[in-house]
């Protein structure tokens, strides 16, 4: 089954569809802004000199607020010097503030002494203060006063007594217990990862999960290959499985195995041990060659292609059973789109839509939109331009961004100040091992669903003509988790909103990763779900959070129940991998090639 050619590689704007020129001004500018990137996290200068010019203004011209703010900084002065008198004498004098939920980097008891307690007061003061001086401006436009509050708030944490050795006391008694060293074997972490960064190799510890020999060991095969992706087809370990198949569409800015990590926490494994017939996409790591390849071209020779290969193959009598399909992140929005334009044309093999951590709906899409506006979008082309892409490593840099006390500061910490490794874990190994995205899909991503919200408002477009998503007839089964950076779960909530068929909400602990990576034998997880019929009411997602009760376990087990309930009565015999008689033939074990791609 030959997949279709993707468009050739003429450098052409997405935007405006003029070629570009092969010598000019524009040229010059994108290879200046190409560098810069390297050394902004992908961040457009401009569009953080507008935001603090646009906040300076505004508050310039608020001598109501001022007055406020001058007012609270005596007051907050004047508690930590009361405080501070009062700690000097009894270490049990309650703190003055508490840090923000979540913020765990004051939790050691040694915070709590003196002068240690000071410090950490002092800190979460001038947290406190800055906030309300980059918030409530009046007049301030609602993309800057994201932008603002955000970048001062890093800035801030730089200067946390957290990060300095000698306010941080847990660091301090590190010092005293290893006469030192821990600043040796620092030094040491720093610099084997400075030469592993400069010589491309892998984190330290990460090589103890290779893929296909420790993750993504689920026995399968690569039943079919084209340009953009390889489809693995799982061997059955059941003798009778369920007539319909599961498609899973992981995004393509992760690779495919995070669904088929350590055997316990394989969701792939999960699913062909209750009796489904799985197939993945496993996407390809584009580089150059695909520069011009579009949202379109992953829906077409993705999604489409993947349904194409699983009707010949799980065909019985010439009737090919309607598919469970299942997208993760951005493959989830792509899966959706793939949803609705085949609701638009009659096309009925789909059975059921199971979005995982997806956003159909871009107006609340978290912490990434902080910096998608027409500047940082320009920017980002430039950069991609240069490549063709964007690399892992721009994006990776983006996200350690959102969560900097976790992902960075906390590690500056851990393994350079006390000189200790993480264990590193299987989730931690797959987060390493990133993808690039090509210049014209992510351009079109940006420009049609994070700024326009063309998919939500029905102007998005599939073979010239735009899909609604209340056109998907078939239930779907929409999974948010609580503490998503990525897909903020009242955002993957708005699908209630959208669909006009039997829609299942499950709200699970977690994060965007480890809340999906849940693992079937998990009582410490909790999970909240209920159902919603098409002429049912709608309830608001703070009303639902508060009415609908928790139940025990990982929603993996919730999720196989509703398949179960949705399939076919009638178990049949395990299907063999592949078809020979459609030319889909094993091509070669699972994980496949393209996940092995650097």
């Amino acid at each position: 089954m030959p997949g279709t050619a993707i468009p050739g590689t003429a450098m052409r704007s997405p935007a405006y569809g003029f070629p570009y020129l092969p010598f000019g001004g524009d040229v010059v500018d994108r290879l200046v802004h190409a560098w810069q990137g390297r050394f902004t996290l992908s961040i457009s200068p401009s569009a953080v000199t507008l935001a603090f010019a646009d906040w300076a203004m505004h508050l310039g011209n608020a001598p109501g607020k001022q007055a406020v703010l001058a007012d609270k900084a005596v007051r907050k002065l004047v508690r930590l010097m009361v405080y501070a008198g009062a700690a000097a004498v009894d270490r049990d004098t309650p703190p003055c503030i508490d840090p923000l939920p979540g913020d765990r980097r004051f939790a050691h008891p040694d915070w709590r002494q003196f002068p240690y307690t000071l410090y950490a007061q002092s800190f979460l003061l001038a947290q406190q203060w800055v906030h309300n001086a980059t918030t409530g401006i009046p007049g301030l436009s609602q993309a800057n006063a994201r932008i603002v509050p955000f970048v001062a708030r890093q800035l801030l944490d730089v200067a946390a007594p957290s990060n300095n050795p000698f306010t941080n006391p847990e660091t301090l008694r590190t010092v005293f217990a290893t006469g030192g060293m821990n600043f040796a074997f620092g030094m040491a972490n720093w610099t084997e990862d400075v030469l592993r960064l400069m010589t491309g190799r892998r984190p330290k510890g990460l090589d103890a999960f290779q893929v296909g020999r420790d993750v993504a060991v689920t026995p399968g095969s690569v039943v079919f290959r084209n340009e953009l992706i390889e489809l693995i087809q799982y061997a059955p370990s059941t003798a009778s499985v369920h007539a319909e198949p599961v498609l899973i569409v992981p995004a393509w800015i992760m690779k495919y195995y995070i669904l088929d990590l350590s055997p316990e926490n394989s969701l792939v494994r999960y699913l062909v041990g209750r009796g489904f017939t799985v197939f993945v996409i496993s996407w390809r790591n584009p580089g150059p060659e695909l520069r011009d390849c579009g949202l379109d071209d992953y829906r077409r020779l993705g999604v489409m292609a993947a349904l194409d290969a699983i009707d010949a193959i799980c065909e019985t009598g010439k009737t090919p059973p309607p598919v469970h399909a299942c997208g993760y992140c951005l493959g989830g929005t792509l899966l959706t789109i793939a949803a609705a334009a085949m609701a638009r044309d009659g096309d009925p093999r789909l059975k059921t839509l199971t979005l995982l951590a997806a956003q159909t709906d871009f107006t609340e899409a978290g912490e990434l939109m902080l910096f998608i506006n027409e500047s940082q979008v320009a920017y980002l082309e430039d950069i991609m331009w240069e490549a063709g892409y964007l690399d892992t490593a721009q994006m990776a840099g983006a996200f350690q961004m959102l969560r900097s006390n976790d992902l960075i500061w906390s590690q500056v910490v851990q393994e350079y100040l006390r000189g200790r490794r993480p264990e590193v874990n299987d989730l931690m190994a797959w987060n390493a091992d990133g993808t690039r995205l090509p210049y014209r899909m992510h351009s079109e991503y940006m420009h049609q669903l994070l700024l326009g919200n063309d998919l939500s408002e029905g102007r998005y477009r599939v073979d010239g003509r735009p899909v609604v998503l209340s056109d998907i007839r078939a239930p779907i089964f929409a999974v948010g988790t609580r503490r998503d950076h990525v897909a903020p779960w009242r955002s993957v909530y708005k699908i209630n909103l959208q669909s006009d068929t039997t829609t299942t909400f499950l709200l699970t602990d977690g994060g965007h990763n480890a809340g999906i990576v849940a693992g079937p034998d998990r009582p410490d997880r909790q999970y909240r779900m209920s159902e919603r019929g098409p002429d049912d009411r709608y309830v608001d997602p703070d009303l639902w959070l508060e009415s609908t009760p928790a139940a025990s376990g990982s929603w993996w087990r919730a999720w196989a129940d509703w398949l179960d309930r949705r399939s076919d009565a009638e178990p049949m015999a395990a299907r063999p991998v592949g078809s020979a008689e459609h030319g889909l033939g094993p091509l070669c074990p699972a994980p496949g090639h393209y996940v092995l791609e650097r």
